[in-house]
């Protein structure tokens, strides 16, 4: 049997990039997966397709209801769903860290509000959200995004304290900067877009950017009966960005 075979679980933004590869990581390892997200029919072959709003509590909720009609139960929320912001504070108006907290933050509390009452069902209950590497690390240009992603993990700690004695994990994933088409879009806004990509490479200690699949990776580990004594755990995908000060290569 595979580690979570009989599981049955909630990916937001599960429709392309990391959340896609999360699927498709849960999915091989058994479980059942539902895909939520505005357009969730680019999702992988085998997700049971959802379409949801996190910033909508009523389309959260029925997506919620509709996959736990289908699976019968609901046993692991990965909240992957997030939007990104570029500029210092000076940048954006109000209405733009509203909005960029109403998806990043918001948008967990909201997913995991409506499916806790199945969670305390579950035997293996499991939430991971995902965060990112400008939580912990200061990045140019990133003062939006960072606040959303600190603020996730942040939240992430307060909810392994509140739930774990009903039998709920909570952990987060700190992705370094990662290859997905919305990176991909951004490079494709640069000046000179080999330049910034090989400016996002290098600035990762391992020389890279980091693989949709290896983030998908950990989110299973943390997802899974096997991490079961794993609990308001920070789990960083980074190449070492966060801690690691290599001196340059020669």
């Amino acid at each position: 049997m595979s580690e979570l075979d009989g599981l049955a679980a909630i990916v937001t933004g599960g429709g392309s990039g990391i959340g896609a590869a999360v699927c498709t990581a849960l999915l091989a390892r058994g479980a059942r997966v539902a895909a939520l997200d505005l357009d969730p029919s680019y999702g992988p072959d085998g997700v049971l397709p959802v379409r949801a709003d996190v910033t909508d509590d009523d389309s959260v909720r029925q997506a919620v209801a509709e996959v736990v009609d289908e699976f019968g139960r609901l046993d692991v929320v990965v909240n992957n769903a997030g939007i990104g912001a570029q500029g210092t504070i000076e940048s954006h108006p109000d209405a733009l860290w509203h909005q960029v907290y109403d998806v990043n933050v918001l948008g967990i509390v909201r997913v995991t509000r409506a499916a806790l009452p199945h969670l305390r069902r579950s035997p293996a209950a499991a939430v991971v959200n995902i965060a990112s590497v400008a939580a912990t690390t200061g990045l140019p240009e990133r003062a939006l995004y960072a606040a959303t992603k600190g603020a996730v993990q942040a939240l992430t700690l307060a909810m392994a304290a509140d739930h774990l004695r009903e039998g709920i994990r909570v952990n987060c994933v700190n992705p370094g900067t990662t290859d997905t088409p919305w990176v991909q879009r951004l490079l494709d806004t640069a000046a000179d877009p080999a330049a910034e990509r090989a400016a996002l490479d290098a600035r990762q200690p391992h020389g890279r950017l980091v693989r949709a699949d290896e983030i998908a990776g950990a989110v299973a580990y943390l997802a899974g009966p096997g991490s079961g004594s794993t609990a308001g755990t920070t789990l960083a995908v980074d190449g070492g960005m966060a801690t690691l000060r290599l001196r340059p290569a020669t």
